[in-house]
């Protein structure tokens, strides 16, 4: 009876060693960095990073988008005000009070007559004025977004 005990205290023995072995090789595979567990953490914490590297940019772009914004609404909100400053005086200016209708237009087109004559001759002068400081300077940016050109330097001669 003891021998029988003995062998199955053996097997026992055996088998729990075996057992050990096989969970020491599943663990080695389990924390590999390349394919286990060990790596999908490495990946993910990788990953990790990346999208925090994107979130601060975004929350960048998004500040300056917000300010930006907020510029221009200050900018309209003026504009608006001044507008609306215009509309307000435009109340204020008497009407010209005339004997009839049709003396009123006949003032009315006269009067047209001479502001499109003077904004012809006015034009005319402008453009004269500007072909000449064209030969003299080089033309410079008018503003942030756009940039005047001399169109007589653009053609093909």
């Amino acid at each position: 009876m003891e021998m029988i005990a003995d062998i199955l205290l053996a097997a026992g023995a055996l088998g729990a060693g075996f057992y050990c072995l096989v969970l020491s090789r599943r663990l080695k595979r389990f924390h590999d960095l390349e394919k286990g567990v060990g790596g999908a953490v490495a990946v993910l914490s990788s990953q990790v990073d990346d999208l925090n590297k994107s979130l601060v940019s975004a929350r960048h772009v998004s500040d300056g988008s917000s300010k930006a914004l907020e510029q221009l609404t200050g900018r309209a909100e003026s504009v608006a005000q001044r507008l609306e400053l215009m509309i307000a005086s435009m109340h204020d200016i008497p009407e010209p009070v005339a004997e009839s209708a049709s003396e009123a237009a006949l003032e009315e087109s006269d009067a047209l007559a001479a502001a499109y004559e003077a904004d012809a001759a006015a034009a005319q002068d402008e453009e004269i004025t500007e072909v000449e400081e064209a030969e003299v300077e080089e033309s410079k940016p008018s503003g942030l977004m756009f940039m005047r050109h001399n169109r007589s330097q653009n053609r093909v001669a």
